[in-house]
C-alpha cells in the first residue's frame, strides 16, 4: 500500500510560510527525536535559506539516547545549525531554546527589535505543545491528531522574542515510502489516512529486527518469525485479540501494537539513525 496524504488545506499553509519567511529571523523546526530524518519537512531547508535554524528533537523520552546523540552530531554538521533533545513540556527546556535564539540572533532582542522566530513542524510532533510551554499559558491548541494548528499566529512573549506559529506542513508526495510508514508508526499521519494492519506489519517487523528484546520483554515472544502477519497474531494471541473459534482480530493487534509503540511501553526506541539511512541508500 503506498501512503500519501497531503490534504488541500496544507497547499494554503505552505503559501502562507513562503509569505511568513521574509518577516522572521530564526526557524525553530520541531522534530519527532524517534525519526529526525522522517520527520523533517524538505521544504522547510528550502525556505529557510541561509536564516539560522535550531532543530529540536522533541519526545527525546522516547526514542533511543545513543540514536538521539548521533543525530545531535549530524545535524550540527550543517552550518546555522544546532540541535537539541527536549520534551516540549519542561520548562528548561525552553529555558535552553530562548537562549540558543539569543546566541544564534545577537543582533536583535533588545527593545523594540525582538528577535522573530518561526516555529514549524509537521504535524503532531509537538509543536503547540511547546509554544504553549513557551508562553506558560494555552495559546496553540494541542491534541493527538495530526493538523490541530491551522492558521498562522504571532505571539510576544515579552523577553525580546516574537513567535510566529504555523499550521503543521507534510510536504506534497511521499515518495520515501519508508519514511512514509515510520511516520505512520510513530502517528504523525492520522490513522483514519492508514490501514492499522498494513502499519502494524512495519511496526512488528521493524521491533523484531532492531529491538527484539523488547518484544520478548512485552509479549513473551522467544522465537521470531521473517513473516510479519505470523509475529501480529502472536502478538494478538498472547494479548488475547481473539474473535470467535479463536482467530486473531488483525485490526485489533496492530492497533495494539501501535499503541504500545507509540506510547513508550516498548521502552525508549528510534525508527532511524544517520546510520542506518546511509545504509538504506546504499542499498538503494
Amino acid at each position: 500500500m503506498k501512503l500519501n496524504w497531503f490534504p488541500g488545506h496544507m497547499h494554503k499553509s505552505h503559501q502562507l510560510l513562503i509569505e511568513m519567511m521574509p518577516k522572521v529571523d530564526i526557524m525553530i523546526e520541531v522534530l519527532d527525536a524517534r525519526l529526525p530524518f522522517s520527520s523533517a519537512n524538505p521544504m522547510f531547508t528550502e525556505l529557510r535559506g541561509h536564516k539560522p535554524c535550531i532543530k529540536l528533537l522533541n519526545k527525546n523520552d522516547l526514542a533511543d539516547p545513543v540514536a538521539t546523540r548521533a543525530w545531535v552530531t549530524h545535524f550540527e554538521q550543517e552550518a546555522g545549525v544546532r540541535a537539541l533533545p527536549i520534551e516540549a513540556t519542561r520548562k528548561r527546556d525552553v529555558d535552553r531554546i530562548l537562549k540558543l535564539c539569543r546566541q544564534l540572533v545577537p543582533n536583535r532582542g533588545e527593545m523594540g527589535k525582538a528577535i522573530r522566530a518561526l516555529v514549524v513542524g509537521i504535524p503532531n510532533v509537538g509543536k503547540s505543545t511547546l509554544i504553549n510551554t513557551m508562553t506558560g499559558r494555552k495559546i496553540a491548541r494541542t491534541g493527538d491528531r495530526p493538523a490541530v494548528t491551522t492558521c498562522p499566529q504571532q505571539i510576544e512573549l515579552r523577553n525580546g522574542i516574537r513567535l510566529f506559529d504555523s499550521p503543521g506542513l507534510l510536504w506534497p508526495n511521499l515518495d520515501y515510502q519508508q519514511g512514509a510508514y515510520r511516520l505512520a508508526a510513530s502517528g504523525a499521519i492520522g490513522d483514519a489516512a492508514i490501514d492499522p494492519v498494513d502499519i502494524g506489519r512495519f511496526a512488528a517487523e521493524f521491533m523484531a529486527e532492531s529491538y527484539p528484546k523488547r518484544l520478548t520483554e512485552r509479549y513473551n515472544i522467544t522465537e521470531f518469525t521473517d513473516n510479519p502477519d505470523q509475529l501480529l497474531e502472536e502478538i494478538g494471541t498472547k494479548r488475547g485479540c481473539l474473535v470467535s473459534g479463536g482467530t486473531v482480530n488483525m485490526t485489533r493487534a496492530a492497533e495494539l501494537l501501535l499503541r504500545e509503540v507509540r506510547s513508550g511501553k516498548m521502552g525508549q526506541i528510534s525508527f532511524e539513525t544517520p546510520e542506518s539511512l546511509e545504509q538504506e541508500k546504499a542499498r538503494d
